[in-house]
């Protein structure tokens, strides 16, 4: 047998000093279901296989082959980079509170933050909007600190206080307090898929962001958020950051009084982007279009495309009702909450 170079995760020694992280993590999913247990969700389990493992351009799926017992023959199956498609058709079929805790998974991730088997809460409220999404991931998140006896929340030398009054922050805001930019001159009124991105092109230049002639406008404005903006977000206080332009939300409904953003929030804690949220886009004609249209975008810069779950545009038809729905990754919560370095800290075991 070949010795080994340097000590595996199992390694007695070395598992003993991570433990208490990955115990408070558990301290802290139990803590969750009680806190939707209070407000009378249910919680629901989805399968992780799925027709389209989720549509949003850049994340990368796993691919497998369902083979049927009785000679129908193999079908591609993906598993789900989020349960969100199918808690959707939960909420037409009629239930109103949902939440899981499920295992998702995304090729192509692994750092400090990311692993490409994660746990996402999910949850959704029929007839809610995204405002109350921030209400609830807001009191959630205090929840939790007191259940683990923690005053602040902590990651890379950074801490933030959730019991104070969250900030809420607008996109537009963000890039005028950090950036100068105003981002929402660079999008037109009359909104299509994607802007020509040729003003915020110039916008940035003016600040030393580098951009390429290739670039697309999304390009550079999360060339702008990941250089300018989110480095400064969640110090000593969290910051919701909401009204995302129409483009960076596939699923998130139009705001009503500025179609060029949607309902749609991140909530950033020390820097670190902890959840996506927004009220559900219900029309499934103008839903479809976005999908087809992502999907062009994805076979573009990466030569797949994934299927469109028509049986999820057939739920948007039969009348899913209006909505709103939030996903955090459990373990990056149980990062902050224990200042862990890695999220291999609070896993039981690694994806290797």
């Amino acid at each position: 047998m070949q010795a080994l170079t340097q000590k595996n995760w199992w390694d007695p020694d070395l598992y003993r000093q991570k433990l208490p992280f990955r115990k408070a993590r558990l301290k802290t999913i139990r803590r969750i279901r009680r806190f939707f247990e209070e407000q009378d969700f249910t919680e629901v389990d989805t399968p992780a296989l799925q027709v389209s493992p989720g549509l949003e351009v850049h994340l990368k799926a796993f691919q497998t082959e369902l083979d049927e017992p009785f000679g129908q023959g193999e079908q591609t199956r993906y598993l789900h980079t989020s349960p969100e498609f199918t808690m959707k058709k939960l909420l037409t079929a009629g239930l109103e509170r949902i939440f899981q805790i499920a295992h998702v998974y995304r090729n192509e991730e692994r750092g400090r933050t990311h692993h490409p088997e994660f746990t996402m809460l999910e949850w959704y409220r029929a007839g809610a909007t995204y405002s109350a999404m921030m209400d609830d991931t807001e009191a959630l998140v205090k929840a939790c600190a007191e259940a683990l006896g923690v005053s602040k929340l902590q990651f890379n030398g950074r801490t933030a206080d959730p019991f104070r009054p969250w900030c809420r922050l607008t996109v537009q805001d963000a890039f005028l307090n950090y950036t100068g930019i105003d981002v929402l001159a660079t999008i037109p009124e009359k909104v299509s898929m994607e802007p020509d991105p040729s003003l915020l092109r110039r916008e940035a230049e003016k600040i030393g962001i580098w951009t390429s002639p290739a670039d697309r406008w999304e390009d550079i404005f999360f060339r702008i958020m990941l250089e300018k903006i989110e480095p400064k977000l969640g110090d000593d206080i969290p910051v919701i950051l909401c009204e995302y332009p129409t483009c960076l939300g596939a699923l998130a409904r139009k705001k009503p009084e500025d179609e060029r953003v949607v309902e749609r929030f991140e909530a950033y804690i020390c820097g670190v982007e902890l959840c996506n949220a927004f009220s559900e886009l219900t029309d499934p004609v103008e839903q479809e279009a976005r999908f087809v249209y992502d999907m062009s975008i994805k076979e573009k810069l990466y030569k797949e495309r994934y299927p469109i779950d028509t049986d999820f545009l057939a739920a948007l038809q039969h009348g899913m009702p209006a909505a709103a729905g939030n996903a955090i990754g459990v373990d990056r919560l149980a990062m902050l909450l224990t200042g862990a370095d890695r999220i291999e800290d609070v896993l039981w075991a690694p994806v290797v």
